[in-house]
């Protein structure tokens, strides 16, 4: 957000309300339930508006200033901002399905195990957060291979360093993982996404130095509209980035109420 683009959008966005992102602002006190909301930013900005307007009706707008960018790459949003405003002034407003995990709410994935913990590891690095740094690379260095039992839409059971349930097609710092999309009604389970230690590294390492990922190995997934997981030993949970808590989880894919704002 330099000051040339903030002032091309407050131009462009005249008659909005134009507030500056606050975590702690209530929106929904400033706004009609219906309005229209354009949110300007990265991931962590669009992700968080999502989830705190998930049973809102809002239509959303979406202009992608991030690194990544995993939600609206995932719905094929412009990345071209003349492009995305238009859409967001004109677009077509669609449903999206949204995960929930254990009652949080996730847009790009929930993840359990090694893999959580890596895209966590990854965001205080971007972040800069040194103190939460250590504690995060202590957790992936600790990191265990798992077994883990499915139920519910999937059934099965296996070992692995970590399970990956999507809604985008790729998480974190563009971490490919599925084909999965927010406009389609279900989630993915990734098999090979969380099958060993190299994989999940490799992977981490060619997102981060921005190289495209090899197709191989994201073939083999799976469905579903909702699962109950347990794991032995039990193992933390990420709904995103977030630390929600330990499996056991239950994971569902939720249409929501919230519109995003599409081309048309």
């Amino acid at each position: 957000m330099t000051p040339e683009i903030e002032t091309k959008l407050r131009q462009e966005f005249a008659d909005h309300l134009v507030i500056d992102f606050d975590p702690d602002t209530d929106i929904e006190n400033l706004v009609t339930p219906q309005a229209r909301i354009v949110v300007a930013g990265g991931d962590g900005t669009v992700e968080f508006m999502l989830r705190r307007l998930a049973d809102s009706k809002h239509p959303i707008g979406v202009l992608s200033l991030g690194t990544f960018n995993n939600f609206a790459r995932a719905l094929g949003l412009p990345e071209n901002l003349d492009e995305a405003i238009a859409t967001a002034k004109h677009g077509h407003a669609r449903a999206m399905t949204l995960g929930r995990v254990n009652g949080q709410v996730f847009v790009e994935a929930c993840a359990i195990g090694l893999f959580g913990e890596t895209i966590a590891l990854g965001d205080s690095a971007k972040d800069m957060e040194f103190g939460a740094l250590v504690g995060r690379l202590k957790d992936v260095i600790a990191a265990r291979r798992i077994h883990y039992e499915l139920t519910g839409d999937l059934e099965g059971s296996g070992t692995a360093m970590s399970l990956v349930f999507s809604n985008t097609s790729s998480i974190g710092s563009q971490m490919r993982i599925s084909d999965s999309t927010p406009v389609d009604p279900y989630l993915e389970f990734s098999v090979h996404a969380g099958r060993s230690r190299t994989d999940i590294l490799g992977r981490a390492i060619t997102s981060a130095l921005h190289r495209q990922e090899s197709e191989k190995g994201i073939d083999q997934v799976f469905k579903f509209r909702k699962l109950e997981v347990k794991t032995k030993p039990r193992v933390r949970v990420y709904a995103d980035n977030m630390l929600v808590g330990r499996t056991p989880a239950t994971i569902t894919a939720e249409v929501s109420a919230v519109r995003v704002l599409l081309p048309r």
